[in-house]
């Protein structure tokens, strides 16, 4: 009887976006800190007040992408939102956030000449 080798399954890190635009690779050791967290390190402005998933302040709309709940948020939600306090990115997520002061990547731009 011939046994198989075991299969590795490998989940590519997502990519958090603003509009459009690449903030982060998410590191999943990051996972034990919130979307939340992780955006206003990133200096991205977001307003907040419970971080528990009670009050909703933080609602943001997901423009694509799906979010895993680390807390089960309390507040209502549409089905095009999140709240970044309790929540990590499940896939790449772009998020409809402004990028005016986050701390962004650099962009790189090839010069051909």
């Amino acid at each position: 009887m011939k046994m198989s080798s075991p299969t590795l399954i490998f989940k590519k890190r997502p990519i958090v976006y603003l509009q459009g635009e690449p903030l982060l690779l998410w590191n999943w050791q990051q996972e034990q800190r919130t979307l939340l967290e992780i955006l206003e390190d990133k200096k991205v402005r977001i307003f907040s007040e419970c971080r528990s998933g009670f009050c909703g302040a933080c609602r943001t709309k997901i423009r694509s992408g799906s979010v895993r709940y680390v807390t089960e948020p309390l507040a209502a939600l549409a089905a095009d939102e999140c709240l970044p306090c309790c929540c990590v990115p499940n896939e790449d997520l772009d998020l409809e956030l402004s990028s005016d002061g986050a701390n962004m990547p650099p962009v790189y731009q090839h010069s051909y000449g």
